[in-house]
């Protein structure tokens, strides 16, 4: 028999402690790509209303605990505005609406109707609305799909009946194309928040430095900051650092109780198998071949718990996507990461717990181990 076929013997004796040590890392990688998957669509769900728009940056209320209540005045807008090497400046106000069962996360967007062209709006059924029609919208020809409307029908949206004058398209905006569009004062007075703008969207002028141009924004408005890339999104949405600390602070827990417990097991094991290791070691076994047998036992069972804990992740995914409150902002996507933290983690988790039990048989002297009952 080979050493690895050793290794698999092995575990297959213990059937038992074996599929239950693998269950105990599958939990802990569960937990870990979970909440690795959710953290990042939470994310990217954020800084997609960050980008709405065709911009070279956005500005918005600096550290606020959600961009949503982030807020932009008029008067900040038209200094923006101003600024040197600005070529445009849209002011945005984004809403949220509970439509539907299906949607209830609506995004609802106010624009001036001159700033489309600017925001990158593109009418592709339909007309635009006018400047101050109190039950016109637009819906991104995505919503429009979805909801099976075209132009020239009605949609309830809340408590009001609006007829949907126009569909538009916003290339390359999959979450702007899901939204839909009121005239800014529109939005304004159904979310209380008049003369209000939640983000700017900027666009500098041809030849002008973009960085440049986002600190002079800055260094005249203290109070607002320019986002550009998605590693900034932070310091507009507090959320962000949030998600991040919490997904760094549970993986870390859940590799601590993968450890214990997987630790827990081979100890108990390594007291069973007292015999059988002072028998190795006085037949000629190293304490070198020792350690890996043990330590290849674990890394086995580790695999197993990973591959069982992606699957169980991609359950509990699947699962939470149709949860009310998560349904429209989670979309989980499992990229080639995920798996590479799944099994850095069961590895993890199968090498640290163990390092103890392995050293211990390692070390055994093999008279004292023989004569153990």
């Amino acid at each position: 028999m080979t050493f690895a076929g050793l290794i698999v013997h092995n575990l297959g004796t213990r059937r038992v402690r074996t599929a239950l040590t693998a269950v105990a890392v599958a939990v802990a990688v569960m937990a870990v790509v979970t909440l690795g998957v959710v953290t990042k669509s939470l994310q990217t769900s954020a800084a997609n209303i960050l980008e709405l728009g065709k911009a070279d940056f956005i500005v918005a209320q600096k550290s606020v605990a959600d961009v949503l209540t982030s807020s932009v005045t008029t008067d900040q807008l038209h200094r923006l505005a101003a600024t040197p090497g600005v070529d445009s400046a849209v002011g945005v106000l984004v809403g949220t609406v509970d439509l539907n069962a299906t949607n209830p996360i609506f995004i609802e967007i106010g624009v001036s109707p001159a700033d489309l062209k600017a925001f990158g709006v593109d009418v592709v059924a339909g007309h635009t609305y006018s400047a101050h029609a109190t039950h016109e919208i637009l819906l991104g020809w995505q919503a429009a799909q979805n909801l099976g409307v075209k132009a020239g029908d009605t949609l309830k949206v809340g408590t009001i009946v609006y007829t949907v004058v126009g569909i538009y398209s916003i290339k390359q905006q999959t979450f702007a194309n899901t939204a839909s569009m009121f005239p800014l004062t529109t939005l304004q007075a159904l979310t209380r928040k008049p003369g209000s703008l939640t983000l700017a969207a900027v666009k500098v002028q041809p030849g002008a430095n973009v960085t440049r141009v986002m600190k002079r924004i800055e260094a005249g408005n203290p109070n607002l900051a320019a986002v550009r890339l998605a590693s900034q999104f932070g310091r507009v949405d507090r959320n962000l650092e949030f998600l991040d600390a919490a997904q760094t602070g549970a993986q870390i827990i859940a590799l601590i109780i993968g450890v214990i417990i997987v630790m827990n097991t081979m100890l108990l094991s390594l007291v069973e198998r007292i015999r059988e290791f002072g028998l190795l070691r006085a037949v000629g076994w190293s304490r070198g071949r020792l350690l890996v047998l043990v330590m290849g036992e674990a890394l086995l069972i580790s695999l197993i718990g990973a591959a069982v804990g992606v699957g169980l992740s991609f359950a509990l995914t699947t699962a939470l996507q149709h949860v009310s409150s998560l349904r429209g902002i989670l979309s989980a996507q499992y990229s080639p990461s995920v798996f590479g933290t799944a099994l850095y983690t069961a590895v993890a988790i199968g090498l640290i717990a163990a390092l103890y039990p392995s050293l211990r048989a390692a070390f055994l002297r093999p008279g004292v181990a023989l004569r153990r009952e």
